[in-house]
């Protein structure tokens, strides 16, 4: 059974940095496409970005393209995601998710398209 647990959220200040990290753990990390989802109070859940199984494509919301990095790390079992320029918007739980694909160009960007979640970890940005 696949377990993600998220790290990394705190209360920062507008402008600073931060990287999360999930660890992925009971399957084989690499039959994964994996992906950052963010919820704010009183929003749905929405796509922040994913990246595919093998590394070397990814896919980013509007929203946070410039800003954020996503990676991974395979033979550590690790997915990231940097942070940088952080504003109060961004402000919320950020969920890693993860789905059994391994198809390299193709990205799924609805939380109903992906069955594994961790518990979040909550951001917070003060301005």
């Amino acid at each position: 059974q696949v377990r993600l647990i998220e790290s990394g959220g705190e209360l920062v200040q507008a402008g600073a940095t931060l990287r999360l990290s999930c660890t992925l753990s009971g399957d084989t990390f690499t039959m994964y496409t994996m992906a950052w989802f963010r919820q704010a109070p009183g929003k749905e859940r929405e796509f922040v970005s994913a990246i595919n199984y093998i590394g070397d494509r990814t896919n980013y919301a509007d929203s946070v393209k410039d800003r954020f990095v996503i990676s991974r790390d395979n033979a550590a079992y690790q997915l990231y995601l940097q942070m940088n320029s952080l504003s109060p918007e961004d402000t919320a739980i950020y969920y890693c998710a993860a789905r059994y694909s391994r198809l390299r160009g193709t990205f799924f960007l609805r939380p109903e398209e992906y069955n594994n979640w961790g518990q979040g970890t909550q951001v917070t940005v003060s301005g």
